[in-house]
């Protein structure tokens, strides 16, 4: 099961999910944020959590597009990713991101990562009102 199944089911398994947009790489976010599909929504996410080893269009330029837009500015974007250097957590916090959290490799360890990154984001912060 790759590691974005195994967050949604994780999210999911503790009633933190209500809907989730699972795209496969960084031009299908572009198009989804900023294209047809985003305007049938009903409301703006909550969070976005994005990988920077994306296919097509890597995860720092998705970060980059979503921080320059009025539209998603204050959504918190957590950086999940294997990448442990540290000129992508300094480009990625530079650029806007709001968490840089690195994958564990261990399954339980990544279930329970993103369990507390939901308990952090979606349950206990308070985001900025408009």
């Amino acid at each position: 099961m790759a590691d974005a199944e195994l967050a949604i089911d994780s999210f999911q398994e503790h009633r933190m999910a209500n809907r989730i947009h699972l795209l496969e790489d960084g031009q299908e976010a572009l198009d989804f944020f900023f294209g047809e599909r985003f305007k049938e929504l009903s409301a703006l996410p909550k969070l976005i959590i994005l990988d920077l080893k994306l296919p097509k269009v890597d995860g720092l330029e998705v970060l980059t597009e979503l921080k320059k837009s009025v539209l998603f500015k204050d959504i918190p974007i957590v950086i999940l990713t294997s990448s442990n250097e540290d000129s992508d957590i300094r480009k990625a916090y530079e650029l806007g991101a709001n968490s840089y959290i690195v994958k564990p490799v261990n399954f339980a360890k990544f279930t329970e990562t993103i369990k507390q990154l939901g308990l952090y984001w979606l349950l206990l912060n308070k985001p900025k009102k408009s």
